[in-house]
């Protein structure tokens, strides 16, 4: 609870999120890299502590489920950061289209439901691209693994 309350606290003032960008960049590509580095500060935060917590936890993690932590919510770097959506959209999120991508509400709804559908299908190596899209909907360990350590944060 006091994470998550961290977070909402993050989502209104950007500047408390301090993300290791040094740490993450040092074990991603340079193609992920550039996904990575195009996620708002707060979801490169969020997403640094979920690879360092998933290490923590298993650190026999092989690299590609590391970068997969690092790169889980990239879809949601297709809007630009909106904390109030963010949080109106965590409560409800109907079901939605995947395409076209819209404006408004509609779209961050469609971001909200399929964000690891986008960022995977942006993803070059397919077994991180596999990881993130099923991060909500976990089919492999790997997937299992980040989702639970996800939800903690």
């Amino acid at each position: 609870m006091k994470r998550r309350l961290k977070r909402l606290v993050k989502a209104f003032v950007p500047r408390l999120a301090r993300p290791d960008d040094a740490w993450a960049l040092s074990r991603l590509s340079r193609a992920e890299a550039r996904l990575f580095l195009a996620m708002d500060v707060r979801d490169r935060d969020h997403a640094v502590k979920v690879a360092q917590k998933l290490l923590e936890r298993y650190p026999q993690a092989p690299d590609y489920a590391v970068r997969a932590a690092l790169l889980h919510d990239f879809g949601k770097a297709l809007r630009p950061y909106r904390a109030m959506e963010r949080i109106l959209t965590g409560l409800y999120a109907p079901k939605v289209a995947v395409r076209p991508l819209r404006g408004g509400i509609y779209g961050a709804w469609q971001v909200r439901r399929h964000h690891p559908l986008y960022a995977a299908e942006r993803i070059e190596d397919p077994q991180v691209a596999q990881i993130v899209k099923e991060h909500h909907r976990p089919q492999s360990l790997w997937a299992q693994r980040l989702h639970e350590v996800d939800e903690e944060y």
